[in-house]
């Protein structure tokens, strides 16, 4: 299952196991979708914050970052998102799994769920995806590995934005953020039941429909370059929105 991993939670001590972990960490060391109707809803948690978690020279587009928060206002009832940057050096790895990006997140995530505020941690990488296969054309652009917890494999984006004339890296950038964070609103069946079927039986937790943002293809590179020029031949916008039943789905779980 490609760019969705159920990582067990883990509880690391400090100083050489001496010491307890200062923080709690445990609302945010959930399964992806967990806190689907949170994110949604303001019902426990009315102020969403985004901390940025960006590799040196690998910092997301502000264009990108700016269709991302509208996304989010769109589908959910947060309207106080605060977005918080964290420069990060290098890990220096030809490639990353998503249990080190994991272990990544463990050191250097510094927002947490606290009071009204509901945090979400995305890691900007420097280096692509451990289960990339460029020879076959398979790359990877992001995933989700807990309830707040994405990475977007930002050097791969790039590449891949590179490869088209008229798609461009804010074009990518937004896509699969969006497409990533469909998942950690539960799409689909992640948390967010659907309300009618739409799954992909060929693709688990993506959607069968044509054109919608969450199809499995959006995760990988030529496949999104593929639906963002189909869809700009048709004179849309390069980015895929959410289908019908996709936005039933969240409706139905206390989005808008």
């Amino acid at each position: 299952m490609a760019g969705i991993l159920f990582l067990a939670a883990c509880s690391k001590d400090t100083d050489n196991g001496n010491t307890p972990d200062p923080i709690d960490r445990s609302a945010n060391l959930l399964a992806t979708g967990d806190s689907a109707n949170d994110i949604l809803t303001n019902d426990t948690y009315e102020r969403l914050l985004i901390e940025i978690g960006y590799v040196t020279g690998f910092r997301p587009s502000a264009e990108a970052m700016n269709n991302f928060q509208a996304f989010l206002q769109q589908l959910t009832f947060k309207q106080d998102i605060v977005l918080q940057y964290l420069e990060l050096p290098s890990p220096n790895k030809n490639e990353l799994s998503l249990q080190e990006v994991a272990d990544l997140e463990f050191d250097n995530r510094t927002a947490y769920n606290e009071d009204n505020t509901l945090a979400i941690y995305i890691y900007f990488a420097d280096a692509p995806s451990d289960t990339d296969d460029p020879q076959e054309g398979t790359v990877t652009l992001g995933a989700v590995y807990r309830n707040t917890s994405m990475v977007i494999y930002e050097t791969t984006v790039r590449e891949i934005a590179l490869k088209s004339s008229q798609v461009t890296i804010e074009d990518v950038e937004t896509a699969t953020l969006n497409h990533e964070f469909g998942h950690l609103l539960g799409l689909v069946d992640l948390g967010t039941p659907p309300v009618n079927a739409h799954e992909d039986p060929n693709a688990e937790h993506h959607c069968d429909v044509d054109g919608c943002l969450m199809r499995a293809e959006i995760e990988f590179g030529s496949g999104l370059l593929g639906a963002m020029n189909k869809r700009m031949l048709a004179g849309k916008g390069a980015v895929p929105g959410l289908d019908s039943e996709c936005i039933t789905d969240l409706q139905a779980n206390g989005g808008r």
